[in-house]
């Protein structure tokens, strides 16, 4: 590991082992040498003993339970360097990226957290890097790229600092589509989030989206209402949510989780300030037009 390199890197992992060792093998071969941190979500395949025989200079933390993207707050909690950057089982970052992160969040001391350009198998360019880069919330002067409220997890690059003020992934959410509040909740500690595609992330899933996943999204998303917008806001998706409902299994599936979280969200209620949500009312209104 390098004397200075200033980036821990943290991954989760549940049950993944094989996909696993490839990811450990890519972040070995990196120039920056970085401290990695996997925190293991209680897997039954022998995730853990595989990394600490196979990557010995590697932290493996062990939660007794499955924390979901909570995990991630472990190991940003664990780590001793300023920066942290996230991968999961199936991604890892290209050789000098975390240089390049280094040198933006030096740079730029309003800066929490930088959403990188993701390439998947072969190389071949994400459908998200395309709505990173055309923002409509624009570029502020002390930021060095356009701005965002949203990201993929196993992308990004945070300021250690910025990540804890802003209080990580919330355990409400679980998985699936969390990054957009914790982009809300660094927004609105005051802290910058854009894109940048100087980043590059690889991200090749095996298998396809996980079971589960388009339910676990669209609960997410009305959550998210539910916890930060106005109440106007989270009534209209919910409404919207219900209504589809009516013909549509995963939707069911979803309102049925989102109700029996509901209680825990609104005990955590904390709209968001006036410049934050206007900023989000105005990503509605853009998604809307896709």
């Amino acid at each position: 590991m390098s004397t200075d390199i200033r980036t821990t890197v943290v991954v989760i992992t549940r049950d993944r082992r094989d996909q696993l060792r490839h990811t450990m093998d890519r972040l070995a071969e990196l120039p920056e040498r970085p401290p990695v941190i996997v925190v293991d979500n209680a897997s039954g395949d022998g995730t853990a003993e595989a990394v600490r025989r196979l990557h010995p200079q590697v932290t493996v933390l062990t939660p007794c339970r499955n924390l979901g993207a909570v995990g991630r707050n472990l190991g940003v909690r664990h780590a001793r360097t300023p920066y942290v950057a996230f991968s999961d089982d199936d991604s890892w970052w290209e050789p000098g990226a975390l240089t390049v992160a280094e040198r933006l969040l030096d740079a730029h001391p309003r800066l929490g957290l930088l959403a990188a350009r993701i390439l998947g198998p072969g190389g071949t360019p994400d459908p998200l890097n395309h709505t990173l880069a055309t923002s409509p919330l624009g570029r502020a002067a002390d930021l060095p790229g356009p701005q965002v409220l949203g990201f993929l997890a196993c992308a990004a690059i945070a300021r250690r600092d910025a990540f804890l003020e802003a209080g990580g992934y919330h355990p409400v959410l679980f998985f699936g589509g969390e990054e957009t509040l914790l982009a809300y909740d660094l927004a609105a500690c005051g802290w910058g989030v854009c894109h940048s595609p100087e980043l590059v992330a690889m991200h090749c899933p095996v298998g396809g989206p996980r079971t589960g996943r388009p339910a676990v999204m669209r609960r997410n998303a009305v959550l998210t209402a539910w916890l930060r917008r106005p109440l106007t806001v989270a009534l209209r998706h919910t409404r919207v949510l219900a209504s589809e409902a009516r013909y549509d299994p995963e939707a069911r599936k979803a309102l049925r989780e989102m109700f029996g979280r509901l209680p825990a969200a609104l005990r955590a209620r904390r709209p968001l300030p006036t410049a934050v949500e206007a900023a989000a009312r105005r990503l509605d209104l853009e998604g809307a037009r896709r």
